[in-house]
């Protein structure tokens, strides 16, 4: 047994597990109400499956809309795969849970953060969001990270031992 709990990737573990929750629900049930995600990831991640044309658009990390069109949601362990519209092009995409950097909520103004630190070692941040953000182009289902500068941000430094 080690000395420490390490409070920072049982946090970490538990974030994604709750997203993975979440998006079965939805397999399942579809979106209810007003919800809709806006789901940041590195499109550098080894095991992400995009099409070469989106990774070349963005080549570091890409947010995709789940809001009025998505087919073949599929929820595993490991990741989620799912089928979104870009300019009237149905493309399959899949997105291992590591790969994540947000997930937003907007519509109840709840967002998770995965930051990597300069150790390495990613971070969980839990953070408020403040405003509704509606993306410009909403009917290609992906924009550029949805701006949270006004968010108040709760980072797990603050409970960490120097």
């Amino acid at each position: 047994m080690t000395g420490e709990i390490d409070y920072g990737n049982l946090m970490h573990t538990a974030m994604r597990s709750l997203i993975k929750t979440v998006l079965e629900n939805v397999a399942e049930q579809g979106l209810p109400g007003n919800h809709h995600f806006f789901i940041t990831f590195d499109t550098r991640h080894p095991d992400v499956q995009i099409a070469q044309w989106l990774c070349d658009r963005y080549p570091g990390e890409m947010t995709v809309v789940v809001q009025h069109w998505f087919e073949n949601l599929e929820v595993s362990d490991e990741g989620f795969a799912i089928t979104l519209n870009f300019g009237d092009s149905p493309e399959p995409l899949y997105i291992p849970f590591d790969a994540m950097r947000t997930f937003v909520d907007p519509s109840v103004e709840f967002g998770l953060r995965f930051e990597s630190g300069e150790d390495e070692e990613e971070e969980a941040t839990l953070y408020e969001v403040t405003e509704e953000v509606e993306p410009e182009a909403a009917e290609e289902e992906v924009e550029e990270a949805p701006q949270s500068q006004d968010a108040e941000i709760v980072s797990l430094d603050s409970f960490r031992k120097p």
